[in-house]
C-alpha cells in the first residue's frame, strides 16, 4: 500500500494505491495547520498506517513561512563591508513607472544583519583568516541576546572555499548548540553574492519551521504504528527521505506543483506522450510548465515574493487562475479574473462558507459546465444559486446576462493561462504546437480545450483522477538532488579537461552526500554547464552526455552551447567570439524501483444524457456522462461534458474525446487550428 498526501490552498488530495486498485480523498485544507488537513485525509481514507509501505507528502508550508513572514527569527552574518547585501539588492526596478515602488522587504531586518573579519579571494585563497576572538566576543553574544533562533552564514567567494563557513558554525554550534545554522556553501556553491544570500537566509529562515513540521508529523505517524518509508517532495521534482528534508528546507519551496508536473509526466508516459505542456488548475492558481522528452525544463532562477532563490527548480509559470480566483473590476472599468483567491475559507459563494464574491467555480455553475448535484463526487453540497447571486451585480454593471458575465470571466481566465503558457514555452524556444496539454487540478480538464485552441495545440490528455494528479506524483517521483558548483574559465582546447575534473569533484561530493541521506542503490547522474558569450551578463544551460564524458571535446561543448543559444535567442554560431563556462549543476537521481499506476477510482457509473451549456458567448446542446462510463475507444464528440469524482472534462464543439488502454482520456481539435 502506498499513499500520497498533498496538501494545496484550498484542498488537501490523497491517492492511495495497492493491490485492489486506486482510492481517492479529498478534503478541505487546514491552512493555518496544514498537517492536521494531511492527517485528516488520511483518517477519511480509512487506510490503516500500519499496512503502508511508501507515505510521501508535499505541503505549502516552507511556502506559507515566507510568504506570511512566520518563519523563525534570523540572523545574517557576512564579510565586514557586506552587511547591506540584502538590502541592496539589483538595480534594476521591476515597476519601472511606479514613482513609489519599493523593493522586496528581506525577511531578515538591517539590526539583525553582522559582519565578521575574514576575508577569501574570488580563486579560494584566504586573504584575511577568521578573527575567532571577534566571534567569540561579539557576535556570539549578540546571537545569544537577540534570542535568534536560526543563523544564515554568507562568506565573500566561500562557494571557493567554505572552510571559514565552516569554522563559524563550528564556534556557533559549541556555544549556541539549539540555534539551527545554515551555510551558503551547503545550500548554493554559485557565484553573484546577492542572491546566494538570498538563498541562504531564506533556508535559514524556514528550515526551523520545516524540521519541527516534518518532527511534528513523524511523531503523529509513530502514534498510528507507522514503520514504512516517510518521504518529502522537493521543488526539483524529485524527493528526499523526510529526515534529509529537514536539513535541505528550501528545496520544499514550490514542491506541490513539482508533484503534479512528475506525475503529469508518469501517466501520460504510458500512452507514448513525452513532449507535453502540463495545465495544474487548482483551488487558487495555474501551474503551467514545459516537459521536453519526458523531463521537465529546469531552472535555477526563480523568487518567492520577489525574493531570489538560486536552486535547481522545475520551471514553472504561476498565475492566478484557480477555481477560486476572484472575478472583480479594475480602476479602469476592466473585468480581472484573479489573482486574488477565495482560498479554501471562506472559498467560493457556492461553497455556503460565508464568501460572496464572484469566482471561477461559481462561473462554471452559473454556465452548467459543472453540475451542482455531483460536485465532488457529490460528496459536497454546492449552492448554485449562491453563485447566481455572485454574479448579478457583474451582470448588471456591464449590461449581461449572468450566464455572459460568468462566460467572460472563464474566457478572461483561460487568457491569463495562455499567456503564461507562451512566457515559458515560445519565449524560451519551445514551439507549443510540438506539444499536447495535458491539464489536471479540479479546474485544469474545463479549461484545456480551449486554451489548446488558443495556443494551437490540437491534443489534450488527461490523466485519470486529475483532480489529484499532485498527489499521485508524489508516489512516482524519484529521488533526487543536485549539487551546484561555481567555476568559470574559457571555451578553449583544454577546457574539456578542466570541464571533467570539475564534473569529478562534484560527482564524488554528491554521491557521498546521497548516500547519508539514505539514497541506496544504483544511482544516475547529469551535468548541465551554464555556458555564455565572454561579455554576457546571464548564461545559457547546456546539458552534456554523462554517457561521453570521457571523451567529448571543447569543440562539442561549443556547438551544444550554440545550438541552445540559437534556441532561445535565434543567434548561435559567432566563431570570433569566445565562450566560457561559468557554473554547473550535477544531478543524482536514485531511480523507483517501481511506478505505481494511476487508474480512475471505482465509481457510480450514470448513463449518457442530454444537457445544455453555455459556451462562447451562447448556449449549446451536447451530452453529460460519467467517465468511468465510457468504454475504451469510444468516441465522445463535444459539445460534451465527462464527470468524474475529483475533476469534470470540457469536450467544446470542435472537439472528440476518446479514452486510451491506459486510462487517459485523449481529446482530439478535429476543426480549424487557430496559431
Amino acid at each position: 500500500m502506498r499513499i500520497g498526501v498533498e496538501v494545496g490552498g484550498t484542498f488537501t488530495d490523497l491517492v492511495l494505491i495497492d493491490a485492489s486498485g486506486v482510492k481517492v480523498t479529498k478534503v478541505p485544507s487546514t491552512p493555518a495547520q496544514p498537517d492536521e488537513g494531511a492527517f485528516n485525509a488520511l483518517q477519511a481514507s480509512g487506510a490503516p498506517l500500519t499496512q503502508v509501505k511508501d507515505l510521501s507528502h508535499g505541503s505549502t508550508v516552507a511556502t506559507n513561512a515566507v510568504l506570511e513572514r512566520k518563519g523563525f527569527k534570523t540572523a545574517f552574518v557576512t564579510t565586514g563591508g557586506f552587511r547591506d547585501v540584502l538590502l541592496l539588492q539589483r538595480h534594476g526596478r521591476r515597476n519601472i513607472y511606479d514613482l513609489e515602488y519599493q523593493k522586496p522587504q528581506s525577511v531578515v531586518t538591517r539590526d539583525s544583519m553582522f559582519e565578521v573579519r575574514e576575508r577569501i579571494l574570488a580563486d579560494g585563497t584566504i586573504l584575511q583568516g577568521l578573527d575567532e576572538e571577534q566571534i567569540l566576543s561579539e557576535l556570539i553574544p549578540a546571537i545569544r541576546n537577540g534570542s535568534y533562533q536560526a543563523v544564515a552564514i554568507c562568506f565573500l567567494n566561500s562557494y571557493k572555499n567554505p572552510s571559514h563557513e565552516i569554522k563559524l558554525r563550528e564556534l556557533i554550534v559549541q556555544e549556541l548548540p539549539e540555534v539551527y545554522v545554515t551555510l551558503s556553501s551547503d545550500i548554493t556553491r554559485e557565484f553573484r553574492e546577492y542572491e546566494r544570500a538570498s538563498t541562504t537566509v531564506l533556508s535559514a529562515y524556514v528550515q526551523p519551521v520545516m524540521d519541527r513540521y516534518i518532527a511534528r508529523f513523524v511523531e503523529r505517524l509513530k502514534a498510528k504504528k507507522f514503520d514504512g518509508l516517510f518521504n518529502v517532495m522537493q521543488s526539483n521534482g524529485g524527493k528526499l527521505p523526510a529526515e534529509a528534508m529537514r536539513a535541505n528546507a528550501i528545496t520544499a519551496l514550490l514542491s506541490g506543483p513539482a508533484a503534479g508536473v512528475m506525475g503529469a509526466v508518469r501517466q501520460v508516459a504510458r500512452s507514448g506522450y513525452k513532449d507535453i505542456v502540463t495545465l495544474d488548475m487548482g483551488g487558487t492558481s495555474a501551474d503551467v510548465c514545459v516537459v521536453s522528452g519526458g523531463r521537465p525544463q529546469l531552472t535555477n532562477e526563480f523568487e518567492i515574493d520577489g525574493l531570489p532563490v538560486r536552486v535547481p527548480v522545475v520551471d514553472i509559470n504561476t498565475v492566478g487562475a484557480g477555481g477560486g480566483s476572484i472575478v472583480w473590476v479594475d480602476e479602469g472599468e476592466m473585468l480581472r479574473v484573479g489573482p486574488q483567491s477565495a482560498g479554501a475559507v471562506p472559498g467560493p459563494a457556492c461553497y455556503g462558507r460565508g464568501g460572496t464574491l464572484p469566482t471561477i467555480t461559481d462561473a462554471h455553475l452559473v454556465c452548467n459546465t459543472i453540475r451542482a448535484e455531483n460536485f465532488l463526487g457529490g460528496k459536497m453540497a454546492i449552492d448554485i444559486e449562491a453563485s447566481k447571486s455572485s454574479f448579478s451585480e457583474l451582470a448588471s454593471k456591464f449590461n449581461m446576462s449572468l450566464e455572459e458575465a460568468a462566460d467572460s470571466a472563464i474566457r478572461l481566465s483561460n487568457s491569463n493561462i495562455v499567456r503564461a503558457i507562451q512566457v515559458i514555452s515560445t519565449e524560451r524556444g519551445y514551439d507549443p504546437r510540438d506539444s499536447v496539454l495535458v491539464p489536471y487540478g479540479g479546474a485544469g480538464p474545463l479549461h484545456a480545450a480551449e486554451v489548446a485552441e488558443e495556443l494551437g495545440i490540437t491534443t489534450v490528455v488527461v490523466p485519470p483522477n486529475a483532480g489529484v494528479l499532485s498527489a499521485y506524483g508524489l508516489l512516482a517521483s524519484d529521488f533526487v538532488q543536485y549539487e551546484n558548483f561555481t567555476q568559470r574559465g574559457i571555451l578553449n582546447t583544454d577546457a574539456a579537461d578542466e570541464i571533467r575534473n570539475v564534473f569529478y569533484g562534484m560527482k564524488k561530493r554528491a554521491i557521498k552526500k546521497a548516500r547519508s541521506f539514505g539514497l541506496n542503490g544504483d544511482l544516475e547522474l547529469s551535468l548541465v554547464v551554464e555556458m555564455r558569450f565572454v561579455g554576457q551578463a546571464f548564461e545559457v544551460p547546456v546539458e552534456l552526455p554523462i554517457d561521453r564524458i570521457d571523451s567529448i571535446d571543447s569543440e562539442e561543448i561549443r556547438t551544444l552551447f550554440e545550438d541552445m543559444h540559437q534556441k532561445l535567442f535565434f543567434f548561435g554560431a559567432d566563431e570570433g567570439k569566445p565562450v566560457e563556462y561559468v557554473s554547473f549543476r550535477l544531478g543524482v537521481t536514485a531511480p523507483l524501483e517501481f511506478i505505481p499506476q494511476l487508474i480512475s477510482e471505482k465509481e457510480e457509473l450514470f448513463e449518457k444524457q442530454g444537457a445544455t451549456f453555455f459556451s462562447r458567448g451562447t448556449w449549446e446542446d451536447g451530452v453529460i456522462l460519467s467517465r468511468a462510463a465510457m468504454a475504451a475507444s469510444e468516441v465522445i464528440e463535444g459539445p460534451a461534458v465527462l464527470e468524474d469524482s475529483t475533476s469534470t472534462i470540457l469536450v467544446p464543439r470542435g472537439w472528440k474525446a476518446e479514452k486510451d488502454k491506459f486510462d487517459n482520456l485523449v481529446m482530439t481539435f478535429v476543426g480549424e487550428v487557430n496559431g
